[in-house]
């Protein structure tokens, strides 16, 4: 079994945090520096072992921006009408802590201790994704039926300023019924 990092077993979260953000405005270089500086506050944390820690850690950094990159050129070149980026976060979340929970890995702090808050992560994700499509069935109802009433007006006779061609070019191509 790989031993865990000395970055995430040793130093307190308040430490682990400024080493983070450290390495991100170093540009993860400056290895030397940092193991100085923690030693002089009283953290004994080789430079390689920092430099371990960096590595995954611009990966994991990298990974996360290439997906938010990703996801924001789905949402604006599709829409999210649906939710769709949230089913897909909900499935990637479900995935990771299948993962986490099947094959952990020990560099990681994603274990059983943080499982309560993940799964009220997960809930609230569930929950907002529930309410969205709810209130998207609702306005579709609602402009359905604003559309049926308009069209009815117009083949009684009633002057609504549209004609019944128009009014179903409208229903087909703007909502889709």
């Amino acid at each position: 079994m790989a031993q865990r990092s000395k970055v995430l077993t040793a130093l307190p979260a308040d430490i682990k945090a400024w080493v983070d953000r450290v390495l991100v405005e170093n540009a993860f270089g400056g290895y030397d520096a940092l193991a100085a500086e923690l030693k002089e506050r009283g953290y004994a944390i080789s430079k390689s072992s920092l430099h371990r820690y960096g590595q995954s850690f611009e990966e994991r950094l990298g990974a996360l921006r290439v997906s938010t990159e990703q996801a924001k050129a789905i949402v604006s070149e599709v829409g999210d009408e649906e939710g769709a980026t949230n089913e897909a976060l909900m499935r990637l979340v479900q995935e990771n802590l299948f993962t986490a929970l099947t094959h952990p890995d020990p560099d990681k702090r994603l274990g059983t201790e943080w499982m309560p808050e993940v799964a009220k992560a997960v809930g609230n994700i569930t929950r907002a994704s529930v309410v969205n499509k709810t209130y998207a069935r609702k306005v579709r109802k609602e402009d359905a039926a604003a559309i049926a009433k308009l069209e009815a007006e117009t083949r009684s006779g009633k002057k609504t300023g549209l004609d019944p061609e128009t009014l179903r070019h409208v229903r087909e191509v703007i909502y889709g019924f």
